[in-house]
Formats: C-alpha cells, structure tokens, sequence
C-alpha cells in the first residue's frame, strides 16, 4: 500500500535523462518506484498525471529568507514555483551570530543589502538566538511548507568577532581571524550549508558602508575556507568583485584566488556570473576559467540568473514621477487604491505631466529615483500580461512614445496606468546588454553552472525573481521566440539534480527510489507566469512584490502534497536542512 502514487505522467527524473512515460510511488516520505509502465498496487491516495509532467522538486540554492523564515511557514513567493528546498544566508549577510544589542545593526545590512523592510524584519524577528548554532536550534522548532537550509553569514561572523573594526571592514589580525574561524567551524558542525561573503562594492548597509567582508584578505578567506573545511562538507559562495561591473579588471583577480581557494581545500566555490552593459563579454573569460578549472579537478560553479537582472517600476513600487509636487501630495494622503483613482483622472495627469521635479533630498533614501528613472527611457520595457522578460526594442516607452508621436514622459505614464495602474515596467541592469538572452543562453550552457540568484525573500520592492524555477521551464523549454530554446530535461537538471548536488544535498532533486519524495506534477502546456502585484503582507504592513504560476497541478514535500493547483493545502512537512548529507 503505497501513500501516493502518480500515474501515467510524463517523467523528467533531474538526472538530465530523455522523458518517459510512467508511475511513481511512495511510501513514508521517500519514492519507493519509479516504473516505465503502470505499477501494481493500491495508494491512499493517487494522482492522474495523464498528460502532465513530472519533476523532482526544485532545489533554490540563492534565496535570503533568514528573517522570514522566523515567522512565515509558506516561504512565498519561492513555495509557488515548484521549490522544495531552498538555501538563505547568501551574498554575506544574515542574522547569526549577534550580539545582544546589534540586532538593529543586523537588519540595517539585511534592509541596505537586499531590500527587505527593515520594519518588517524587526516586527517579524523574535531574536531568541545569539549563536549560528542557536539560530539553527531556533528553525529546527519550526515546520514549514518546504525545506530551509541555511548558511553563516561574513558579515554577521565578523561584527559578532571584532565589533566595530568587523563592522567597518578594518583587516582582521591573527586573533580576530582565529576567533572568526572558530565561529565558522562551529555554525558548520552545527549544520551551516556553507559560507557566503560578498566583495562587490553594490552591496552596502543602509548607511551606505560595505558589506563586512568586502576587502578582506586572502589570510582571513583561506583561514575561513579551512574552518569550513574543518567542520564538515560545506560550500563557499560569493558575489566577487566587480559582478555589478564596478571593477572591470577585478573578476579575473578574483578567480584566481576561488580557483586555488577550491583547489588547495577541496572545497566548492560558487559565484555569481552576471553580464554587464560596460564589458559586455567579460562574463565570457570568467565562464572560460571556470571551465578550465572544472577541467583540472576545482569545484568553481557559476550561478547564472535565467533572465535579466534588474527592477520592476510602476506606480505601485517606484517610478519617475515622484519628484512631482501633485504626486507627492497625493501619495502622502491616499490609501493605495485611492492613489491609484485619482492617477488616472485626466485632470490629475494633465497636472503631474506638467510640472517639475522637486529638488532631490541628498539624505532621503531613493529620493532621486525618479531622475534615473526619467534617464533609462531607452532601456525600460513594457513588461505586459502575460509578462515579456526577452521583449524587443519596440516595448521601450522611448521606442513606444517616437512610434506614437507623443512624449515619453506620457508615454511612461499611460503604460503605468494599464491594468488598474498596477502595470510594472522593467529596466535590466545586468543580462541584457545585447538586447537579447544570447548571452544568458551560452551561461545556462556551463557544465557545472546552476541556476541561481533568483534572491526568494529580499529585494522586496524592486525585484520578484523568486519565479526563475518557472520562468525556466516557460521560457527556456517552450516559449522563446527570439532565439534557440533548451531542453526541458537539460533545464529541470539545472536547477534539481544539479544544485542539490552542489550543496551535498544527495538525497534528493531525482525521482529514483530511495531519494526524498520532494515531487512536481505540472501541466506544462499550461504553465505561466502572472503579472507581478505588490502586496503589503509582511509583518508591519511591509510590502513586497509577489509573482504566482499557473500550472502546478501539484507540489509534494517529504511525500505530503503541500500545493495543490498553487493552493497551499495547509501540510507542513518542511524542515531545517542540518547540514550534507548522502
């Protein structure tokens, strides 16, 4: 007697293999079958894959829900979108160890770095930890919709081992390395996935400094790395210097020192590999290094972002009309449905159209957006519903505004104002240099590159990339007019198989007996994204921008179906992921 058994489906076992048709069974949380024909046996309960595709579970390895995971047991958006496991603790920052009296200084990086509320975060956080350790003990009292794995944080190690001179990136001396490494060793023997730092100088606190980390030494990162090492299997990640393009020699630096960091400890890096508008083929030299070194033995992964990396502007996030005086005005005294009204009046857009921007305030947060905004006309696209993410020349409001005569700043304004005002236009930052996802295509291609930074739980409003898992399997295996598609079994490897196995995560992201029963059924004709919408969910009346799917017909964890029809069925099989395992 089997606890459930899908039928007849369309199986993509993760394992890169071609499709077929068949069953699979399981039983106590763990697939017992997997059969090319209907297999015997009675189930509580079956599922009718008939004409339906079947998947392991996705594995999201650069999520930052180290906050949200304190309090919301969905872990949305990233539960929507066929994810089973995800890691937090990337790019640096997290919220373990602290000190007593630096969790305020903790969620300033957090908020600074990735653009989580810091209301919400101080709203949602309970704090009941000091050490990684703790913070672990902490999540393993919890139960989730999916799987948690969590790393330890450069940031958080080194403010928590020197204090100020951590916080202030001032070099760490012997001691303060050895006191670092100590807390390493600890979180990873505890049951850290790994450690992340960053070193691009994009990433900032909210007043305005680098991440702690970002100039650190090779002493101090090879001191690290051993302490990983030394704790048990773990991975090292990164954003290097110079992935936001503010050094263009300092990639190729950077690699060298990951490669023998890999190669000296046996350790597996793994980093983010972006295309910049500045050097639009450096990504290429990176890609070619990796490469070299995947060959001679190193574990250096690129983790690639399947589509432009960049911001979503509308009048429900931020835009380039609010240095308008009538704007300022409005929002500061309307609810968000009653703004919306009164945007679309004529009289009101006559007035907002025909005035000048107010003076920017240097010491107001984003207070200047709207001037970046009004200078990327030429590259900021009409997204559309259904969303375009690789949309051609002719969807820029520069583009739309000369085709229809009219002025750009109208033009902006009346895209805006599509579909109840809640129409969100993008501006890639990064992956769209060519116009096009050539580029991105060629890094998909990379042996041992994963699909990555879709950042599920930050950069709330701004950014929904938590939709990746979905938006490879609709625009890479189906959808793409604009160039050559990949393999829907190629596509569900990349980001199953492939970045458990980068994690140690082995008993799961294949369907095979014995593996973890984290299962998709997907009506993969049907599968699409929605328009992106804000919501003001999080705790403190925070906002965030959310994306659901169409198309899961089906999402299981540990053997319990966890989403029907992207409905969350109330089931929390989810759980902290204590370190690799087989």
């Amino acid at each position: 007697m089997y606890d459930v058994k899908i039928t007849n489906g369309t199986i993509v076992d993760g394992t890169g293999a071609a499709r077929f048709t068949g069953d699979v069974a399981v039983k106590d949380g763990v697939i017992v079958a997997v059969s090319h024909s209907a297999l015997d046996g009675d189930a509580a309960e079956t599922v009718d894959a008939t004409d339906l595709v079947v998947t392991p579970g996705f594995v999201d390895i650069h999520t930052h829900y180290d906050g949200q995971a304190t309090w919301d047991p969905l872990l949305e958006p990233s539960s929507g979108h066929g994810v089973t496991t995800v890691v937090a603790g990337n790019c640096g920052v997290g919220f373990a160890p602290v000190r007593p009296g630096d969790e305020e200084w903790l969620i300033s990086l957090m908020e600074g770095v990735e653009d989580i509320p810091g209301t919400a975060l101080a709203e949602g956080i309970d704090w009941s930890w000091e050490t990684f350790p703790e913070y672990l003990d902490a999540l393993d009292g919890r139960a989730f919709g999916i799987d948690v794995g969590v790393q330890v944080s450069h940031g958080a190690v080194r403010a928590y081992a020197m204090g100020e001179r951590g916080a202030a990136n001032e070099p760490a001396n012997p001691d303060e390395i050895a006191a670092m490494a100590a807390i390493v060793q600890e979180s990873v023997e505890a049951g850290a996935l790994g450690f992340s730092t960053s070193r691009t100088l994009g990433h900032r606190a909210m007043d305005g400094r680098p991440v702690p980390g970002t100039f650190a030494a090779e002493d101090e990162l090879f001191a690290l790395g051993r302490a990983m090492k030394a704790g048990g299997r773990a991975v090292f990640e990164l954003a290097p210097l110079g992935a936001a393009g503010e050094d263009l020699l300092a990639p190729e630096q950077e690699m060298g020192w990951m490669v023998k960091l890999s190669d000296d400890l046996d350790l597996p890096v793994t980093f983010t590999l972006l295309q910049i508008d500045s050097a639009p083929d450096a990504w290429r030299g990176l890609m070619d290094e990796s490469l070299r070194a995947y060959d001679a033995g190193a574990q250096v992964v690129p983790q690639i972002a399947a589509r432009p990396f960049g911001m979503l502007l509308g009048f429900p996030t931020r835009h380039g009309f609010s240095g308008r005086p009538t704007y300022r005005a409005l929002a500061a005294r309307l609810a968000p449905d009653e703004l919306f009204a009164e945007l679309a009046r004529p009289p009101t857009r006559a007035q907002i159209l025909s005035e000048a921007d107010v003076a920017p305030d240097p010491n107001v947060l984003y207070d200047g957006f709207f001037q970046l905004v009004q200078g990327s006309l030429d590259r900021l696209y009409s997204l559309g519903d259904p969303p375009v993410y690789e949309p051609t020349a002719d969807r820029t409001i520069a583009a739309m505004a000369a085709a229809a005569d009219v002025d750009p700043m109208a033009m902006l304004y009346d895209v805006m104002l599509e579909h109840g005002a809640q129409h969100l236009l993008m501006l890639p930052f990064f992956n769209y240099a060519d116009r096009n996802h050539n580029a991105i295509r060629e890094m998909l291609l990379h042996p041992s590159g994963v699909s990555g930074l879709s950042d599920g739980g930050a950069h709330c409003g701004l950014i929904c990339d938590a939709s990746i898992p979905t938006f490879m399997l609709t625009h890479w295996a189906r959808d793409r007019t604009r160039g050559d598609t990949l393999p829907l079994e190629y596509l569900v490897k990349k980001q199953t198989s492939d970045t458990a196995a980068l994690f140690g995560l082995g008993d799961r992201g294949v369907l095979a007996p014995g593996k973890k029963a984290d299962v998709n059924v997907i009506d993969f004709d049907g599968l699409s994204l929605r328009m992106p919408r804000l919501a003001r969910d999080l705790p403190a009346g925070g906002a965030r921008l959310l994306q659901e799917a169409d198309g899961y017909v089906a999402t299981m964890v540990s053997g319990e179906i966890t989403r029907r029809h992207g409905v969350d069925t109330g089931a929390r099989p989810g759980r902290l992921l204590r370190g690799a395992r087989q």
